[in-house]
């Protein structure tokens, strides 16, 4: 009986095939996430009174860059497995993103479309960061699809079935591993619903949420998340080393993870400094 119920197996990356045309899972949950991202962020901007169509004119732009970042970021790292067939780093449908790349690219872009529109960087940022928590709530699944992304070893009730093929060579002979695309997209959505009440809170005036204060509080939280289960993975970005556990060298996502935590602690620290004369809660 142990975990026969819970027990996950990826019934594989392609959703429909149809002759040549075939639709991947991980593409159309990327689709999907970005639907329902705009719907949220464009709700929440107009809580704002922010510029009307502002998240309708950004949001196309900042998939495309955010996509591009994330796959340059995870190319650039993994460099050793493109350099002889370098038209493989364009087949993204295959996986290899990088989520750190997608938010470096992603912020670059709301800063430079923010300046052209004359609009405020941290209210347009705030409005967009619980869609960007939900949209990695839902794109890890693509991990699942693609049999990737998966932890270490273990017989836990929620193991993970992986077939011979993805697995490492040196956990060939183990069929059942954590999920850690769940653990994350589980992470990413308690972040989701905690920034939308936090930010609905803010607007029914319990409290006073100062511009700024949800984005840097979702780049600590999910980053605090990350930095736990990136110790997981069996397949992590290598600065020196090389997987599963980059012996030798470190773990990127885990630098990137700490270095966003303290960026955005300390962006917590200096927006409540600023202003620190306006009360936490209304009376």
């Amino acid at each position: 009986m142990e975990g026969i119920f819970l027990t996950f197996s990826s019934p594989g990356a392609e959703l429909f095939k149809l002759g040549p045309f075939v639709i991947r899972w991980y593409g159309f949950l990327i689709a999907i996430a970005v639907l329902i991202g705009l719907n949220i962020s464009t709700h929440l901007a107009k809580k704002r009174n922010l510029d009307h169509g502002l998240i309708n004119d950004l949001l196309p732009i900042l998939t495309l860059v955010a996509v591009i970042g994330a796959r340059t970021y995870y190319v650039a790292f993994e460099w050793r497995n493109y350099k002889y067939n370098p038209l493989k780093a364009l087949a993204i449908w295959e996986g290899g993103i990088a989520i750190h790349g997608a938010l470096i690219a992603g912020i670059l872009t709301i800063l430079f479309f923010c300046r052209w529109r004359k609009q405020s960087f941290w209210h347009v940022l705030d409005v967009l960061v619980p869609s960007v928590a939900l949209g990695q709530a839902i794109g890890r699944w693509g991990n699942f699809f693609n049999n990737e992304a998966f932890g270490l070893p273990t017989n836990l009730p929620w193991k993970l079935s992986i077939p011979f093929i993805y697995r490492p060579e040196i956990f060939a002979n183990y069929q059942y591993f954590h999920p850690t695309f769940l653990y994350e997209s589980l992470w990413n959505l308690s972040i989701f619903v905690l920034l939308i009440v936090l930010f609905n809170s803010n607007q029914r005036g319990l409290f006073k949420l100062p511009p700024g204060a949800l984005s840097c509080l979702y780049l600590t939280l999910y980053s605090l998340g990350r930095l736990f289960i990136e110790g997981l993975r069996t397949d992590p970005l290598c600065l020196g080393g090389l997987p599963p556990s980059c012996e030798g060298g470190f773990r990127i996502a885990q630098l990137m993870s700490i270095l966003l935590i303290a960026l955005g602690s300390f962006g917590l620290w200096w927006i409540y400094g600023k202003n620190k004369n306006m009360p936490a809660f209304e009376k």
